[in-house]
């Protein structure tokens, strides 16, 4: 599949639209990986479907397995930087997050010196901050 014929000329994370702000390390016919560093997280990783779809709801089959034998290996491109942990995920619609509307899964290194060490991803849902009225 050629990734022109599903591009997004409007999505800053379809990459030939040269919008990025990280280093792309990696690519194949499916998948970008890049490696970012913003705020307060270095090493970062964000993995983007080649394919311009909104969510990960749309991923098919053969996406899905690509990534599955594709995360060991950005896996280890983070492991070189010896974090203490991980973070891996999605943030789906404006709501859950989600700024640029191209699926892309989120791999952050955790470090045991971080003041939010231990916090979650479900940290916020379990705040009282953050309880629905």
């Amino acid at each position: 599949m050629s990734y022109t014929s599903v591009m997004n000329s409007d999505c800053s994370f379809c990459l030939p639209n040269d919008n990025l702000w990280g280093n792309v390390v990696y690519e194949d016919d499916l998948w970008w990986y890049m490696e970012w560093s913003q705020g307060s997280i270095d090493n970062a990783g964000m993995i983007i479907t080649k394919r311009h779809i909104e969510t990960p709801f749309e991923i098919n089959e053969e996406e899905w397995l690509a990534l599955h034998k594709l995360l060991p290996k950005f896996k280890s491109l983070i492991d070189a930087h010896n974090p203490d942990g991980y973070n891996l995920g999605w943030n789906i619609l404006p709501i859950g997050g989600q700024n640029v509307m191209h699926a892309h899964l989120h791999l952050l290194p955790r470090y045991a010196d971080e003041p939010l060490a231990g916090k979650g991803i479900r940290a916020h849902i379990k705040s009282e901050s953050n309880k629905r009225q």
